[in-house]
Order: structure tokens, then sequence, then C-alpha cells
């Protein structure tokens, strides 16, 4: 008997630590960052991604088309870095482009980021200032295999 409850403890336990979707999101209602906020956001994020995805001159990016002023910044601050970015849909010519997700949501008076592509996640919580944003935690890394 004991060993059936521990079974049963450790496998809702267990099952918790499990996700059922492994595709990529972007936030259907981003949070309204404008100006000096989403570019600064948008540029330590871009800076961020750039050292974990590799050169710009081997990878081309994707992202959905948006019209938020934080999707505008995202996209020229990752054109700043050098990488090309499809954003209507097309493939690349150097084969299949890497798909870059983002979202960005508030949370306790601080502005919450994501961008991920399919093998990483990176996460950092922002306080918006009236000069831009600046980073109020460290960078979270999750790497997917």
């Amino acid at each position: 008997m004991k060993k059936t409850s521990a079974a049963i403890i450790i496998a809702s336990v267990l099952s918790g630590c499990q996700t059922a979707d492994e595709t990529l999101t972007t936030s259907s209602t981003p949070v309204a960052v404008t100006g000096a906020t989403a570019s600064a956001i948008a540029g330590d994020m871009a800076s961020r991604l750039a050292e974990q995805v590799g050169p710009a001159a081997t990878i081309t990016l994707k992202m959905d088309k948006d019209s938020s002023e934080y999707a505008a910044a995202l996209e020229a601050a990752l054109k700043g870095w050098g990488y090309t970015i499809i954003a209507d849909g097309r493939t690349g010519k150097d084969g299949k482009p890497v798909e870059v997700a983002w979202s960005i949501d508030s949370f306790d008076g601080q502005v919450l980021a994501r961008v991920s592509t399919p093998a990483i996640a990176l996460g950092r919580a922002y306080t918006a200032t009236s000069a831009g944003a600046t980073p109020a935690s460290p960078l979270s890394i999750i790497q997917r295999n």
C-alpha cells in the first residue's frame, strides 16, 4: 500500500513538469509598450538572442507580421545585428529560417519580455523609465533539445 501511494505521489509531481505543446506562440494581446521603452527592451533582447543563436551571416529569422511598436522595434534591433528577417511567410533562399516568437506582458508594475526560437527561450523583467527601460531581473535562458 505504501509503495502504491508513493508511486502515485511521485507520478503526480512529475506530471506537472511536462509540457503538452512544443509550438511557439506570440502574445495575442501584447502590453502597449511604446517609444523608448519598446526600443530599449527590444534592443536588449535582440542582443541577448544574438549571443545565443549564432552569427547573422548564417541565419535567417522568421517573425510573424505584427503592427505593435514592440514588434517593429524587435525586428529593427535584429536587423541592426545583421540578421535577415522574413516577416511575410516566405522561406529563405538559404534553407529553412529560424522561427522567432515573442511575448510581452506586465506584472507588478514591471514589463516581462520573452523571445524564443525552437531551440532557446530568453526572458527578462524590465522596469519602464522615462528614458526607456532597465533590466529588473537576470536574463533567464532555457535551452531545448
